[in-house]
């Protein structure tokens, strides 16, 4: 008799437990307050307790309940995980630049183009149309936002544009 059931579910409720956890224990370094004056820490620690119990809750599931097959855990899927992480990285990198190495900063939008590319090519089909579209789309919401609404101080566009 095998002790776990649904390695998936199994799995999946540990990687949530622990980093719900460690998000519980990273909040504790900041002022957590009360319920009436919630500190700085309150929101990440409450959070990440929330985020511990779903995955208790999932891993316990994941002993108990049985399936068919057993959800077997199957291989990584590299090919998308590069391309996000990729995607991101290049997100920072577009944005801030790298100074020591003389990249400049290219602005929220050009990072928001460079996202939304890379990370599209993680999928199945890639449309550049539907893509593109999507960016724009998401540069004026990002725009709209961060710099509008929230008066954020950043580069929005390539210093060569703006001068």
């Amino acid at each position: 008799m095998r002790f776990i059931k649904s390695e998936k579910d199994f799995y999946s409720g540990l990687m949530f437990t622990i980093v719900g956890g460690a998000f519980a224990i990273g909040a504790t370094n900041y002022n957590i307050g009360t319920g009436a004056r919630m500190g700085p820490g309150y929101f990440p620690l409450m959070l990440g307790i929330i985020l511990a119990i779903l995955g208790g809750m999932i891993m316990f599931k994941g002993v108990v309940n049985r399936t068919e097959t057993g959800d077997k855990l199957g291989g990584m899927a590299w090919r998308p995980l590069g391309y996000i992480i990729g995607a991101n990285v290049l997100f920072g990198i577009l944005l801030g630049g790298i100074p020591k190495f003389g990249i400049p900063a290219m602005g929220l939008i050009a990072a928001i183009f460079g996202l939304t590319i890379l990370a599209s090519l993680a999928g199945e089909k890639f449309k550049l149309r539907e893509v593109l579209v999507l960016a724009a789309i998401l540069a004026v919401i990002s725009y709209g936002a961060f710099v509008k609404l929230l008066n954020l101080q950043f580069q929005v566009w390539p210093a060569f544009i703006t001068g």
